[in-house]
């Protein structure tokens, strides 16, 4: 900080008037020196002239002292005007200091909560990884308790960790695509073989496919149960992907599921047993594939699902047991049963609402029952080199857009084994 070193105002002045008094002194004695220390002729009188020229001298030497201490005072003033821009100036900066190391202390504090954050997630990402591993041990273990103590640790794990939901969800469903043959029981079709009737390593087979099922319907479950979540849920699934490729279905409970975004795949799935329920399920703005799946016992409710903002694949699916049902369905971007098999079971297709077409197209008619009363198809309608050889195909009471195409021919009278409206 400047400092003003100054003297005491009477000081400063009677220093300065001792000064300008030696000062007028020693003029005088050099000035008497010079002109060789002359004599003073002395009057017997004083006068008026004399007299005036002493006064003169006196208010002279006043004066001069009432300059010399004005000067003085003047110095004193400028010297604190300027000591008080110099302080002003000091202040100033100081406050400029204080900024910056406002700003130092703001930027240091940041970096330091921004390691702390990245050392956070680091410890973070370090626990999920080992939630993670031991989650996916546990699903590896040859115990079925363990595996689904696994599989409810691996579901948590994708509640907490929504960076690494859909590698949880991945796991959980590849589990489901393991080789998997369901126990006799499971099948609605034959009754239960007791224990007893089997020979000891097969009686040991069924009780894991037993406890392997009662896994896999849990995963079923789990799944099911976070896609019924609302959307904006913290813990909702709903728009992430699921891979169930090749999955063999023996029962499952999707009801009013919500699957939006994502790609769900069942291509090459074997529905074989059970009840599996889609029933009010949501499938929007993503592609749903049926590519190749099988649907060979048990039943299936598709019943009011909804597709919509994707189309929806059941190339070469084969209906071949069970029976199948999309009572009320809505597909708002079309289906495709393109390549299809109807072989044996049943398929209601009653009140669906299929907008921008359904495609039949090198489909088989072979055996079984297909029912589609009351059904709505918006759209071309195409059955182009379609087999009619069996069972019982009936699109009597349905509604259609525009005459249906069979072999680029669209005509009144359809192939045999085919009901049509006014056939």
């Amino acid at each position: 900080m400047p400092e003003l070193r100054l003297w005491g105002i009477r000081r400063s002045i009677a220093l300065a008037v001792a000064t300008a008094l030696l000062l007028v002194v020693g003029l005088i004695v050099t000035a008497l020196g010079f002109a060789g220390w002359p004599g003073l002729e002395r009057g017997a009188t004083v006068t008026a002239a004399t007299l005036f020229d002493l006064l003169k001298l006196v208010f002279a030497v006043v004066a001069g002292i009432g300059g010399v201490a004005a000067l003085v005072v003047a110095y004193r003033r400028q010297r604190v005007a300027e000591h008080t821009n110099a302080l002003a100036e000091f202040a100033h900066q100081l406050a400029h200091a204080a900024d910056l190391r406002a700003e130092v202390t703001k930027a240091l504090a940041e970096a330091a909560d921004e390691r702390a954050k990245i050392e956070t997630d680091r410890n973070g990402v370090r626990l999920f990884n080992e939630r993670f591993a031991n989650a996916s041990e546990q699903l590896g273990s040859e115990k079925a308790a363990v595996r689904l103590a696994g599989v409810y640790a691996m579901a948590g794990l994708a509640d907490d960790w929504r960076e690494g939901r859909q590698t949880c969800i991945d796991v959980l469903c590849a589990h489901l695509r393991m080789p998997y043959t369901p126990p006799a029981e499971a099948s609605d079709e034959a009754p239960a073989q007791a224990d007893d009737q089997l020979p000891m390593v097969h009686a040991d087979t069924a009780q894991a496919a037993r406890e392997e099922r009662e896994v896999r319907h849990t995963v079923m479950r789990l799944i099911g149960r976070h896609l019924r979540l609302a959307e904006d849920d913290a813990t909702s699934w709903c728009s992430y992907d699921f891979d169930f490729t090749g999955v063999v279905f023996d029962g499952g409970n999707f009801s009013e599921a919500k699957f939006s975004g994502g790609e769900v795949s069942f291509v090459g799935a074997t529905f074989v047993a059970g009840k599996v329920f889609f029933d009010g399920a949501k499938f929007s703005g993503g592609a749903v594939y049926f590519d190749d799946a099988r649907f060979s016992g048990g039943r299936v409710f598709f019943d009011e699902a909804t597709f919509t903002g994707g189309p929806v694949f059941f190339i070469r699916v084969a209906f071949s047991g069970g029976w199948v049902s999309f009572s009320g369905a809505t597909f708002s971007e079309g289906a495709s049963f393109v390549g299809a098999t109807f072989s044996e079971g049943q398929v209601f297709l009653d009140g669906v609402t299929v907008d921008r077409g359904v495609f039949f197209d090198e489909a088989t008619f072979s055996g079984g029952r297909v029912f589609s009363a009351g059904a709505a198809f918006k759209g071309n309608t195409s059955f182009v080199r379609t087999t009619f050889s069996g069972g019982e195909v009936s699109f009597g009471s349905a509604t259609f857009e525009f005459p249906p195409t069979f072999d680029g021919w669209a005509g009144e009278h359809p192939p045999d084994g085919l009901l049509l409206p006014g056939a």
